[in-house]
């Protein structure tokens, strides 16, 4: 077993140690009651790649609005400000992880927007709203793979290696190595940089939803959004129609894997390759 510690992980890497500072700023201003859409706006336009990327994905598939925003405003005034801070979010954190070689990283991604598409189209048909945290957390909850393959490669790779040849998953190889799986330092990397309690908990438990103590039902939606991305990506195809999970996670949705999840795959399915593409530009 390695002797590596999550918070060396974390603590090691100073450029990850925090997301950067135009997302904290957002933060402040958002929750100064006394801000409107221009002042979010204002910071936002600085920069002008960030500006791009969230009109780009106000008007793509996710909302379907096809050219019809133009400004920062006018995005705020149609989505609202929480939903467009998700999408802030998303982008800026994608935006930190460059130069990772040692996995298919095209693969990653759009693993992970497929399991975000699929974690929004769950909440949707519990027949809630506002999907975007729920995005966010399927987009991000295999990032602590992507710190592990940055700060320890070379032990990560025994890992995979072993994972290969035993038919292990992947983050059962993880933990019997280092203790803890990429889910945990994914949820270690969120704490530190003071994203909400509900994210970190659904991406840390994300393979053992029960396990999560406050936020079970978000964990479930990621490990199922999960299950289902894979089915997506790797065999859509495929006549097998059931999908892969922990014991009585529908329930614990809500939901019925027989009336629910062709729907759910048609609804995420629809929209991947726009997104997936508009996310891995920000790479």
């Amino acid at each position: 077993m390695s002797l590596i510690d999550i918070q060396d992980l974390i603590n090691e890497n100073e450029p990850l140690a925090s997301l950067p500072n135009t997302f904290y700023e957002l933060q402040k201003v958002v929750a100064d009651p006394a801000c409107d859409f221009d002042d979010i706006a204002e910071i936002i336009c600085v920069d002008p790649s960030l500006t791009l990327r969230l009109l780009r994905i106000v008007n793509s598939a996710f909302y379907g609005f096809r050219g019809e925003v133009e400004t920062i405003s006018h995005a705020l005034g149609i989505i609202g400000t929480e939903q467009l801070m998700q999408l802030v979010l998303a982008t800026t954190v994608v935006k930190q992880f460059k130069g990772i070689d040692m996995i298919d990283m095209d693969y990653f991604w759009r693993h992970s927007v497929a399991c975000g598409l699929s974690a929004r189209a769950i909440n949707q048909a519990r027949g809630e709203f506002e999907g975007e945290r729920f995005f966010v957390a399927g987009l991000l909850h295999d990032i602590g793979r992507l710190l592990m393959c940055l700060k320890v490669p070379d032990q990560l790779r025994i890992v995979l290696d072993f994972a290969g040849k035993s038919g292990d998953r992947w983050h059962k190889a993880e933990a019997k190595y280092f203790g803890f799986d990429h889910g945990a330092v994914g949820g270690a990397l969120l704490r530190a940089w003071n994203l909400p309690d509900r994210l970190q908990e659904a991406v840390a438990h994300h393979h053992f939803p029960a396990s999560a103590q406050n936020f079970p039902i978000e964990a479930a939606i990621i490990h199922l959004a999960d299950n289902i991305s894979h089915k997506i990506i790797s065999a859509p195809d495929s006549g097998n129609n059931r999908v892969s999970t922990e014991k009585n996670i529908w329930d614990t949705v809500q939901l019925s894997e027989d009336l629910h999840l062709q729907q759910i795959i048609e609804h995420a399915e629809v929209q991947l390759e726009e997104i997936s593409e508009l996310f891995l530009q920000t790479t």
